[in-house]
Parts: structure tokens; C-alpha cells; sequence
């Protein structure tokens, strides 16, 4: 995802957010220990998305959540060594809101 607008990433659901930032989570699982200029890349594009996520008002009452998500999406990046968290759980996780905000968007276009 190339770099998003304070203004547009916050005109976006939070499954939405999620979503994005799944997807760069996604790309860093692909290109750990194959590419190492891709994968940091990705992690770089996660970390400024979780930024803005974590910046937008919206979701106050849902720091704490963001916050362990950042965090566990770092441990990942760094070995799992503190929460032994791996790619393929997060990838799980975002997942489910990437599936979220496809559904919310088919069932905005298809309102009668």
C-alpha cells in the first residue's frame, strides 16, 4: 500500500484499518528471510499504518487492543522471543477483518 493521508486511512472502517495493515503484515510473512529490503519495507508500512489506526479518535476505546496488536506484530518481527508470536497467527487475525470490511463494502453496494 503506498503511503495514505492521515485524512483518508481515517475515512475508513477500523475493519478496514485492520485489514491494510494485514496486508502489509501479510507481505513481511512472505518476504522474511527471502528479501530482506521487501520484508523491511513491509514491517515499516505496518508500523505507519498501526500509527494512524492508534491516531484516529474514533478507536479510543479500542487502544488497548491496538496497542497489543503493535506490540505482538513487533514480537513477530523480532523472533516471538517475549509472546512467541508468528506471521501466520497475525496473518489469522487480520484476516478476519480484512473478510469484515469486504462484506460491509458488498453490503453497502448492494443496499436496496
Amino acid at each position: 500500500m503506498a503511503t495514505v493521508s492521515k485524512e483518508k486511512w481515517q475515512s475508513f472502517t477500523l475493519a478496514e484499518q485492520l485489514g491494510n495493515i494485514g496486508s502489509e503484515v501479510g507481505r513481511a510473512a512472505k518476504w522474511r528471510g527471502k528479501d530482506e529490503d521487501s520484508f523491511w519495507g513491509a514491517v515499516t508500512r505496518a508500523m505507519d499504518l498501526f500509527d494512524l489506526t492508534q491516531a484516529d479518535r474514533r478507536w479510543s476505546n479500542r487502544r488497548l487492543e491496538l496497542d497489543r496488536a503493535r506490540e505482538v506484530f513487533a514480537d513477530a518481527v523480532l523472533g516471538g522471543t517475549e509472546y512467541k508470536s508468528d506471521f501466520k497467527d497475525l496473518e489469522k487475525y487480520f484476516m478476519l477483518f480484512a473478510l469484515v470490511a469486504q462484506s460491509q463494502s458488498y453490503s453497502r453496494s448492494h443496499t436496496v
